[in-house]
């Protein structure tokens, strides 16, 4: 049986609600990362930022989730995703409400990076317990809400600075960031209650507890010896980070860690400094830049409703290459036609952002599909901490890159990494639709099919 029983389960109450709180997560990731971006016009002119330091805190808490995730990562590997699962929103709520009473710059940083440092830990946390309650077929469909929610979070940043901005001008700043803090709450208290993943209890030995919340969450008895069945040997498992650099292992580590990077870099770019690029291409300094900004943002989230089921009918490998592949051109565009007029420019903006869909919700399917359980929040924490680190550099060159050499060059470096994401796709990208996670995380050569089907067969070289 294995866990057949959780593969094949039908979708219950317990999993909506178990993806709601799981959704709490990126909801507030994009909600904090997004509200710092509308709070920088009064942070600026509050407490007198110079360009430096204005990057510096918009980066903070990226800086942050680079440690936070190759921190808790491998210590949810190694203590189970229930025991980290509202800790982590116990920082997020202080951290948030410490805002409104900032004096200083370094203040700020040290808060914002703090806040990086919870947000990375409950990705690997809450992900990692999603994934291994959901059933193999609703994988795909279930981690879209997951990153529409980021989306949505970043979206709702943008709109509630907006209503801040309009009663209370710019000086609203720290009411904004501190707004997070009642997100936070509304999620701790909906993730009371959550039970621990029956497969990671299976990899730490407790074997009993593992059949008793699968009996208590889908009302299915099941023994120990039919979770372990087909296994080559039982017992505790623990994860060891290294494993991630060594053999199959490694490639996909790399690749995870590539191709979210290139998709985010651009992307926390106009997260950051939406206001500041949209004003670079002649759209004013107002507050309808910020409504702008959160419009595109809200595309970000429409765009995975498509790759959603792209990612069931055709699979994970074409779509991902082929979102890549389309993303290029609107910056291509916005880089060559800097003069456009405004409805060109957020159309081009929103034209990325519909074909971010397949990427976007992949950055969390593939990790979590890719690694087994005892190291797969280790992988999606080192994912998440990398990462984070470039799309700090990328992000904080922005503002910098803007004021030295344009928004023309900035747009055709945003492409050029995207492209690198795209034949970083082409050749790792792995096929794992229809999978059990077991499968798709197993140390064999996995299916590799060509993005360009051909009617003739194709010898192809395993990995």
């Amino acid at each position: 049986m294995a866990f057949t029983v959780v593969d094949e389960a039908p979708v219950t109450g317990f999993h909506r609600k178990l993806a709601a709180s799981c959704c709490g997560g990126p909801l507030l990731d994009g909600y904090l990362l997004g509200i710092v971006g509308i709070a920088l016009t009064g942070i600026t002119a509050e407490l007198r930022l110079t360009t430096t330091l204005e990057a510096v805190v918009g980066v903070a808490a990226l800086v942050g989730m680079f440690f936070g995730g190759l921190v808790f990562g491998p210590i949810t590997d190694r203590i189970g995703r229930k025991t980290m699962y509202t800790l982590d929103l116990l920082v997020l709520i202080v951290g948030s409400a410490l805002s409104v009473f900032v004096t200083s710059a370094w203040q700020l940083i040290v808060l914002r990076f703090v806040i990086g440092i919870a947000i990375a830990a409950d990705y690997p946390i809450a992900t990692a317990l999603l994934t291994e309650w959901l059933p193999r077929r609703r994988r795909a469909r279930m981690f879209t809400s997951v990153i529409i929610v980021w989306y949505v979070g970043t979206a709702l940043a943008y709109f509630v600075g907006y209503l801040i901005t309009e009663y209370l001008g710019s000086a609203g700043w720290r009411w904004m960031l501190a707004s997070a803090a009642v997100l936070a709450a509304a999620v701790f208290l909906l993730r009371l209650g959550t039970p621990e993943s029956p497969r990671w209890l299976i990899s730490a030995g407790r074997d009993a507890e593992a059949c008793d919340v699968i009996e208590k969450a889908l009302r299915t008895r099941v023994t120990p010896e039919q979770l372990r069945a087909g296994e080559t040997s039982g017992g505790e498992r623990r994860g060891d980070i290294t494993e991630l650099f060594r053999g199959i292992y490694l490639r996909r580590t790399v690749f995870v860690v590539v191709f979210f990077t290139c998709a985010i870099i651009p992307l926390f770019a106009l997260l950051t400094f939406g206001p500041q690029l949209l004003g670079s291409f002649g759209l004013g300094t107002g507050n309808l830049i910020n409504l702008g900004t959160a419009v595109i943002n809200l595309v970000f989230a429409i765009g995975c409703i498509p790759a959603m089921l792209l990612l069931e009918s055709v699979g994970r490998r074409r779509t991902i290459i082929w979102s890549f592949g389309l993303m290029v051109l609107p910056l291509l565009a916005l880089g060559v036609w800097t003069h456009a007029p405004a409805p060109f420019v957020v159309g081009f903006f929103c034209l990325y952002a519909l074909f971010s869909g397949g990427p976007g919700i992949l950055e969390w399917g593939y990790p979590n599909e890719l690694f087994p359980t005892h190291i797969r929040a280790a992988a999606l924490g080192v994912a998440i901490a990398l990462t984070r680190f470039g799309a700090a550099v990328g992000t904080f060159l922005v503002p910098l890159s803007l004021a030295a050499f344009g928004v023309s060059a900035t747009m055709f470096l945003g492409a050029g990494v995207t492209f690198v994401g795209f034949v970083v796709c082409l050749a790792w990208a792995e096929e794992t639709r229809n999978r059990t996670l077991e499968e798709a995380a197993s140390r064999g050569p996995q299916h590799t099919e060509s993005a360009f089907p051909t009617p003739h067969p194709v010898q192809r070289i395993a990995p």
